[in-house]
């Protein structure tokens, strides 16, 4: 959302709850479209959320909700009484009611479900059943369906009443009393027929659908070569359970682009968004990497040290090294340091760049920038030295046993634990700047940022060295 309307709308907005102003939070809920309502309730507390949603009707309420971040909104729910959440998840579309409910601990989800409707319960219970990463796990049960004997305008006076509890009713599938795929019609083609004509005559038969259990990218991949509107899903018997519409694999499409990233950059996928995700959380999913990484490197030095007779003492006897810095030492663990530093700078520089190409340039409140980008590098130079300390603790360990001694051990330790700080520092600052002067932060992209904490890093190990040997 433009920062002008959430600069002027959201100071409104939290005047109107402490004075209680129950027609104008009306009023807010209903002019606004409910995804810029649910922007700005983002900002809000969870208590002042829910006394702003109060006033809003029920449909209303739920349809701002879903636009809320679905871990803010499982945030929200955290202390809302069973009666209020059981009215909630009943209205709420099915599959954005599973995403919420996977987030909520198992316990309260049973202690839940016997105060939802029947058909409702029954439909939780078997959606929470599929494979995360299954077409399952995406579809929705509410579409628009007829049999095939009716006539085109009994279609029509059918698909009214079916509207209001359809996601979308754009396309029609024609079902068996056996709930059997035999067809679609699309809303324009069934416009545009005979009044009397039978759907069974106009309807497009060998409808292309995919089944419950297979991979969710799939469902993505052809609804994107079909360029369908809604993906039909069926069972093993061709029965139909659901559909996929094109804003549920949009938000497929997005996160699996967004773990491929990760994974390129070295850091296991985040459930959540950069911000949001817990300190101790970022520090596994980027330390374990790091830690296998590092452990490469000293497989490196290994392999370096083994074949050293055949470049004559590693290599390195014609360069002129500073006393006690051997040209072993260089030779062995340089490839380390700067494995390291790449590593850690490739890290924050991907989900920097992920998170900015996430959010719109304009979507911080305006004068808040730079406080929300001091707290994100104050963020980063903690996990830095956090991550620093542990690879360079872990370097020192597996040096020291290799017999090299304790300085030439402290050599290496410390200069990893520099050179994670800078390349960590390298990967942050960087798309920062980038993206403050209006350029795309992708610019600096890892195989450059690996470059220059390179650099850095020879110098800081040779500085390292020198002032400890």
């Amino acid at each position: 959302m433009p920062d002008v309307y959430r600069s002027l709308i959201l100071p409104d907005v939290r005047l109107m709850v402490a004075e209680e102003d129950r027609h104008g939070l009306t009023e807010f809920c209903r002019v606004l479209h409910p995804a810029v309502v649910a922007d700005i309730l983002e900002e809000l507390e969870a208590h002042e959320v829910w006394i702003i949603l109060d006033n809003a009707e029920i449909r209303l309420r739920v349809e701002i909700f879903e636009y809320i971040s679905l871990r803010r909104q499982a945030e929200m729910v955290a202390k809302l009484d069973k009666r209020r959440l059981s009215e909630l998840l009943e209205e709420m579309s099915p599959d954005d009611r599973v995403d919420l409910l996977s987030r909520m601990p198992h316990n309260r989800v049973q202690d839940l479900l016997p105060l939802i409707a029947q058909a409702e319960r029954n439909d939780i219970r078997r959606l929470l059943s599929y494979d995360k990463d299954s077409a399952g796990s995406i579809m929705t049960t509410e579409y628009a369906s007829l049999p095939a004997d009716l006539t085109a305008a009994d279609a029509l006076q059918q698909l009214r009443e079916q509207a209001p509890n359809s996601e979308t009713i754009y396309y029609v599938y024609i079902l068996s009393h056996s709930r059997r795929l035999e067809g679609l019609i699309s809303l324009r083609e069934l416009i545009l027929a005979r009044t009397d004509a039978k759907l069974s005559d106009i309807m497009q038969q060998d409808v292309i659908c995919m089944r419950v259990d297979e991979d969710r990218e799939d469902v993505v991949q052809e609804l994107a070569r079909y360029n369908f509107i809604a993906m039909p899903i069926v069972d093993e018997e061709n029965r139909l359970v659901g559909i996929v519409t094109h804003d549920d694999a949009l938000d497929v499409a997005q996160e699996e682009a967004t773990e491929d990233a990760y994974r390129q950059g070295a850091v296991e996928p985040l459930r959540d968004d950069y911000e949001d995700t817990p300190l101790l959380t970022i520090l596994w999913k980027r330390g374990i990497w790091l830690l296998v990484l590092s452990l490469v490197a000293l497989m490196t030095a290994l392999v370096a040290e083994t074949y050293k007779e055949a470049t004559g003492d590693g290599g390195a006897r014609a360069a002129e090294a500073p006393p006690g810095l051997t040209p072993e030492l260089i030779f062995l663990f340089i490839p380390l340091v700067m494995a390291s530093g790449g590593n850690a700078g490739s890290q924050s520089a991907t989900l920097f760049i992920r998170m900015f190409a996430l959010q719109p340039a304009d979507a911080a409140v305006p004068g808040t920038e730079f406080h929300v980008e001091r707290k994100l590098i104050l963020r980063e130079l903690a996990i830095a030295a956090l991550l620093g300390a542990t690879l360079g603790i872990m370097d020192f360990l597996v040096v020291w046993i290799w017999g090299k001694g304790t300085l030439r051990s402290a050599v290496v330790g410390c200069t990893v634990f520099l050179i994670v700080v800078l390349g960590t520092t390298a990967g942050t600052m960087l798309p920062i700047l980038f993206r403050r002067l209006k350029m795309d932060p992708a610019i600096m992209s890892n195989p450059l940022i690996a470059a220059i904490v390179d650099v850095m890093g020879v110098v800081i190990f040779y500085e390292v060295a020198m002032a400890m040997l």
